[in-house]
């Protein structure tokens, strides 16, 4: 990278007011810090309690979505308790207002999947994802999931308004994952 295109970069995040943004190969132990460093930031902001919680309830679940489901690992796909996996995480503010978007290679056959698990909620209210929260809570987990097969809910729960989903090639149509990318504002 030219320092130019790091300067660009570096205009890029001035301009969208980041608050942190991390990209490369995320573990549990990189979210705890992660996450320990956002703690200090949204300290010294001016963001409610509960915009503070939710804003980090969002923050820690698109990090552990990457953390389970990048396709993009260092580690043996049966090491659960180590996995090491490639993504991003971005959190801004405009306005008053948090967002925080989340990328990482998926599998290109994860794709339809994960879009009927996201594009339901799109037209739902928030005391209606706040129900199918509540009934995916007592329901048996997703033989896919490697949680309770809840981060969708919770992202889209805590969320201010309808939660913004993407899928971009990065290796051409060919190439066997995709980029996933979500976006939820608070």
């Amino acid at each position: 990278m030219s320092l130019d295109a790091f300067h660009r970069f570096q205009n890029l995040a001035r301009d969208e007011s980041v608050v942190f943004y991390y990209t490369g190969y995320f573990s549990q132990a990189i979210v705890t810090a992660m996450a320990d460093a956002l703690r200090l930031r949204l300290n010294q902001t001016d963001a409610s309690n509960v915009q503070r919680r939710k804003l980090f309830s969002v923050f820690i679940e698109m990090a552990q979505n990457v953390v389970h489901y990048s396709a993009e690992h260092l580690t043996a796909s049966d090491s659960d308790d180590h996995e090491i996996r490639r993504g991003a995480l971005w959190v801004g503010e405009q306005q008053g207002q948090f967002y925080v978007v989340c990328a990482n290679p998926v599998d290109r056959n994860q794709v339809g999947r994960i879009r009927d698990k996201l594009a339901p909620l799109l037209g739902m209210s928030n005391d209606d994802i706040k129900q199918l929260y509540k009934q995916k809570l007592r329901a048996d987990n997703d033989a896919e999931s490697k949680g309770a097969g809840l981060g969708f809910l919770t992202v889209a729960r805590d969320a201010s308004g309808p939660v913004e989903f993407d899928f971009a090639d990065e290796h051409g149509p060919d190439s066997p994952t995709t980029m996933f990318y979500l976006k939820a504002s608070i």
